[in-house]
């Protein structure tokens, strides 16, 4: 098995070994992909402009993941091609919840060009949502290779047992009640309920997940993969902003003060977003039966495969303690 450096790259030695690598492909595709579908979105260059969601985020996905192969020698499309293209599918039904929610919330509306078929609606759709979580997890692993987590407060260690985890549970399927019933005052409740269903779990398959990392101490990938969810929401939202097709909000109470489309105030969902995208992706790796709990690197301590599935084992007889 190839052992692949860590995700760290601030020491010397790393400094000088970025200048002896290679420069990585995807990372000239991503940005050829950008430097041609913004103008396309932009300037509403017809009819390619209908159709310019994918190819701008895979470009940016690429982009990301060619940033980080440069800086550590690995990323998410070097450790397993098949596994970077489920990514993708995984986000798909991931989001159309999302979509599911705002039949009652009516929080964000979409404005196109064209009438579509049902079929075409929802393929395009789904080929636009495809893009979500490998976009945060790229991103979380460029926080990483700075070590940006680190830098951010270590908070407490937290250890739900099994009675924190039905709390969760019971907590996650509540607000999705309060979101369908009272969509009005719930519309917050969005972007925490899937978190609160999925990562009880996670927890209880002893997946490496935001409750392991809070169980640790280990604090600096929770910090990477909420600001990575931040920092994705504001090219979403950037990009959005002069495109057509596109998305505006009707927000209750925070209408105001809009950074492109979106309230300022909205701002804040995305760092809880980055955490259900991560419980997301944790539960997806399970049920994809991938071995490799540690192949998104989101901390910058994360190891090679080999020595990541070795330190699982040893922590899971620390479990319940």
């Amino acid at each position: 098995m190839t052992r692949h450096a860590p995700l760290a790259a601030t020491e010397p030695s790393a400094r000088s070994a970025l200048f002896r690598r290679p420069f990585p492909r995807q990372l000239l595709l991503g940005v050829a992909l950008v430097a041609i579908w913004w103008p396309v979105a932009w300037l509403h260059l017809k009819p390619p402009s209908d159709y310019y969601f994918f190819p701008l985020w895979l470009g940016y996905i690429l982009t990301l993941d060619g940033v980080v192969a440069w800086r550590t020698g690995s990323s998410l499309w070097r450790r397993g091609r098949g596994r970077f293209v489920l990514l993708f599918a995984m986000s798909v039904p991931f989001w159309w919840v999302f979509e599911w929610m705002n039949r009652y919330l009516q929080d964000w509306h979409y404005v196109t060009t064209q009438p579509y078929s049902w079929l075409q609606y929802h393929a395009l759709a789904s080929l636009a949502f495809s893009t979500v979580v490998p976009a945060v997890l790229e991103g979380a692993e460029l926080l990483a290779s700075f070590r940006a987590g680190h830098r951010l407060p270590q908070l407490p260690r937290w250890h739900v047992g099994g009675r924190g985890r039905v709390l969760f549970e019971v907590l996650g399927w509540t607000m999705v009640l309060l979101v369908v019933t009272v969509p009005r005052y719930a519309f917050p409740f969005a972007w925490l309920s899937v978190f609160c269903i999925v990562e009880p779990l996670n927890a209880a398959l002893r997946r490496r997940s935001i409750a392991a990392f809070v169980r640790d101490g280990n604090w600096a990938p929770i910090w990477n993969v909420m600001l990575a969810a931040l920092g994705t929401g504001f090219f979403w939202e950037m990009w959005n902003s002069q495109a057509i097709p596109k998305w505006y909000y009707t927000v209750p109470f925070v209408g105001f003060a809009h950074v492109f489309e979106m309230p300022v105030l909205g701002y804040t969902g995305y760092l809880p977003f980055g955490l259900e995208i991560f419980a997301v992706y944790a539960m997806g790796s399970w049920l994809l039966r991938w071995r490799d709990q540690q192949y998104a690197r989101v901390g910058a301590d994360d190891e090679s495969p080999a020595a990541a599935t070795a330190a699982a084992h040893l922590r899971c007889g620390n479990v319940g303690r």
